[in-house]
């Protein structure tokens, strides 16, 4: 074993002491591996960075040929040094030249060296570089040198991350942390978006990496520890979090990491080895995150972001670092980039200064995605692993038509994707000289476009599409994003401002649909094994006749004697929409006691989004006034795959046989009996999806608002009668072959759509 002189910590503050001195970076960085090797008692110590070309690049060394600095480079998974810097683990050799891997760079002299111990530099589990120290006769590097290697390593992330290592780069190039990156998401929102990232929820930036005194930081360490675990504890003993929810499960899992002993130690030994109680939190991040992204196994992949997020919390306490950026406080054509977000926090932003969102996770029919539609925001879900390697304030484009995100872009790319921008923007032009236009299609059949909405400041939207009213009023969003129940008064408030927005366009008022996930904080809930199929939407109204009769209440107050068009979610018989009427007929006739004036005409209509009212449509149909269709969780209960869950629900086509035949028997239904019938579902919004629609007879619409102009232009240059038999052949009995997005494809290259 070599014993090093003095220890970690004292080569920590020889360090620290050096970092300070008014030193150029090759002169600090030379003096750095002098100080490594003599602590070391190392006959060599070398420094290689990653370049962002992918080569490893010795940048300062003591031992070997001095001419071999910025000139000797290895490749990841070359030699020695190249093996750890993919692999990222440390590797410890008596005999280094026997190892198979073990390259001889002759400019480098390193031939006479048998000893070797070599560890990866990492910062935010991404290897920058390898921080190598070598002797001629054999010696054991254990544990403890090791140790005390990772630790130095540390400080040089540090190092490499905030000085000016970049002017000692040849031109053209630079450090691997720096480096342009690009991610394959999924597009959720349609666009492009060019800013500067804002990190939803930014890691704590350590600045305090060396220890004063252990003692005292091995006792923060503890102190916040126990904190971090009672708050834990205080979240998962909260009335709301008593039921087994996905967020209860998160804080267990929390929970079960912040009493793991062996992490505990981990961090424990960092310290005792010279580092400060928040660098040993990043120290042993650093190493599980570099472990953890070489792994296939999904489940283990997964537990990467709880422990990203454990750590971030636990930094928290011990810095008292509540937060970085005030969500009000925005740069200009912000990007925020977040794992997750709900969208009650998306609308704690300056939405003003918002130009899109990126997110480790998200599927298109998540409600945040629906807020960041209605908002005009270009969205990106599934950019795997960004957050770790953003920093705010990076450049980023982000393409929500290809699902490509560009972190860092190079100018090349920054260029073309100007040149989209202007492109998107003169088509942006050319959809605003379409709103004026009826919406009838070549051979005359007039399809009514209408917006879903859910906000008022989306609203004025109306005017900028030409769209027909709206089609879907989604009222829930008000709760989520309060802290509590919203009262008669302010919901009054909001349905009046939303109908006086609209004017004389139609406007349908979708009931409360929360629960499964559409988290209300407020709203205590029993534990759920599958919340989408749980309690839910009308089944919580019904249950709390209360709320149910307050919010309806609401609805025909604010009509002011005009006309009133209510929604019915998730209507699973009959009896239940039964049971809503008669609570619509009691309000009216409150109204009508009170002297208040009541709508001119109230329409109530059901939607079909539960596959059992399938078999109940022609009892179904003359109850109502109206039917609206719920593609979304229609699709997800027909398909028995969770519309959030990527992994199953990107294999279930929406519009192929099963489920057109399903939204086709609506369609029949509707007819038969002469009601209204309106798609409310993300499908609409979807060029080719729409035309799937329009094939099997539907003609009325809703969508987000920047759909409404691909939607149209389509429709403009469609001739419909010929794809409506196709379609129905498709479809008949028995039928197959082709399936039906083939079959429209085919379609729109006959008649040169644009989709």
């Amino acid at each position: 074993m070599v014993t090093a002189i003095g220890g970690p910590r004292v080569l920590l503050r020889q360090l620290r002491e050096t970092m300070a001195e008014p030193l150029a970076s090759q002169d600090r960085l030379d003096k750095i591996v002098n100080l490594i090797a003599d602590n070391m008692r190392a006959d060599v110590c070398s420094f290689y960075v990653l370049r962002d070309d992918g080569a490893l690049e010795l940048f300062a060394t003591r031992g070997l040929k001095p001419e071999a600095v910025h000139m000797t480079t290895l490749q990841l998974g070359e030699g020695l040094v190249g093996l750890i810097a993919a692999e990222a683990e440390p590797l410890s050799l008596d005999n280094a030249p026997a190892h198979p891997a073990f390259l001889y760079k002759p400019e480098t002299g390193e031939d006479a060296y048998l000893s070797f111990l070599g560890v990866p530099v990492l910062r935010a589990g991404q290897t920058l570089g390898v921080l190598v120290v070598q002797n001629s006769d054999r010696r054991h590097y254990g544990e403890e040198e090791t140790e005390a290697m990772l630790t130095t390593a540390t400080i040089l992330a540090e190092m490499i991350a905030t000085s000016d290592f970049d002017t000692l780069i040849k031109p053209g190039q630079d450090i691997d942390l720096r480096r342009p990156r690009m991610f394959d998401g999924l597009p959720l929102a349609d666009g492009i978006a060019l800013g500067k990232v804002v990190l939803h929820d930014p890691r704590v930036v350590v600045t305090n990496f060396i220890a004063e005194d252990t003692e005292a930081e091995l006792a923060r360490l503890e102190a916040a520890l126990e904190r971090m675990r009672m708050s834990i504890n205080d979240m998962l003993d909260h009335g709301d979090m008593v039921a087994a929810t996905d967020h209860r499960e998160i804080l267990e899992t929390y929970r079960m990491f912040a009493n793991d002993r062996g992490w505990v130690a981990r961090l424990s030994e960092a310290i005792q080895n010279g580092l400060s109680a928040e660098a040993a939190v990043e120290r042993v991040q650093n190493d599980t995150r570099a472990r953890m992204l070489r792994q296939t196994d999904p489940y283990i992949r997964d537990r990467l972001h709880d422990l990203d997020d454990l750590a971030n919390r636990l930094l928290r306490v011990l810095t008292g670092d509540g937060s970085a950026l005030a969500k009000k406080d925005l740069p200009e054509n912000s990007i925020l980039v977040a794992r997750n977000m709900g969208p009650a926090e998306l609308l704690e932003y300056d939405r003003t200064r918002i130009r899109g969102i990126v997110l480790e996770e998200g599927a298109s029919t998540a409600h945040v995605v629906i807020v960041a539609r209605s908002l005009g925001l270009v969205m990106v879900g599934q950019a795997d692993s960004i957050v770790s390697v953003s920093e705010t304030g990076d450049d980023i484009i982000v393409d929500g038509i290809t699902g490509k995100v560009h972190l860092r872009p190079t100018l090349d790319i920054e260029q073309s994707y100007v040149e989209k921008v202007r492109l998107t923007e003169k088509r942006q032009a050319h959809y605003a000289t379409l709103k004026s236009k009826p919406s009838v299609t070549r051979d005359g059949i007039e399809i009514t476009l209408l917006h879903n909405s859910g906000l008022v400041a989306d609203m004025p939207m109306l005017e900028e599409t030409g769209a027909a009213g709206v089609g879907l009023f989604r009222t829930e969003l008000q709760f989520m994003i309060a802290s509590r129940l919203p009262r008669l008064a302010e919901q009054v408030a909001l349905y009046r401002e939303a109908i006086r927005l609209c004017g004389d366009r139609p406007i349908v008022f979708r009931l409360l649909d929360i629960g499964g996930d559409k988290v209300v904080p407020y709203l205590r809930s029993q534990a759920e094994e599958n919340p989408a199929m749980g309690w839910r939407s009308l089944r919580i109204g019904l249950e709390r006749p209360g709320l149910l009769r307050t919010q309806i209440r609401a609805l025909l107050t604010a009509a002011d004697g005009r006309p009133m068009k209510i929604l019915v979610p998730m209507v699973t018989e009959v009896i239940e929409f039964k049971k809503t009427r008669l609570v619509v007929d009691k309000e009216m006739d409150r109204l009508r006691r009170t002297g208040h004036p009541v709508p001119a005409r109230l329409e109530l209509g059901a939607m079909v989004e539960v596959p059992s009212l399938l078999f109940e449509l022609d009892a179904l149909m003359p109850e109502v006034d109206f039917v609206s269709i719920g593609s979304n969780d229609l699709v997800m209960f027909l398909t028995a795959a969770d519309r959030g869950n990527a992994r199953v629900s990107k294999h279930y086509d929406p519009i192929g046989r099963p489920r057109l035949r399903a939204l086709r028997t609506v369609v029949e239904a509707a007819t038969l009996h002469g009601k209204s019938l309106t798609m409310c579902g993300e499908l609409a919004g979807k060029p080719l999806e729409a035309l799937a629609l329009m094939a099997i007879g539907m003609t009325k619409l809703s969508m987000g608002p920047s759909s409404i102009g691909p939607v149209k232009e389509m429709i403009l240059g469609l001739e419909l009668a010929p794809i409506r038999a196709a379609v129905a052949e498709a479809l008949a009995e028995g039928a197959g072959g082709v399936p039906i997005r083939a079959l429209l494809k085919d379609w729109v290259d006959r008649q040169k759509l644009s989709v």
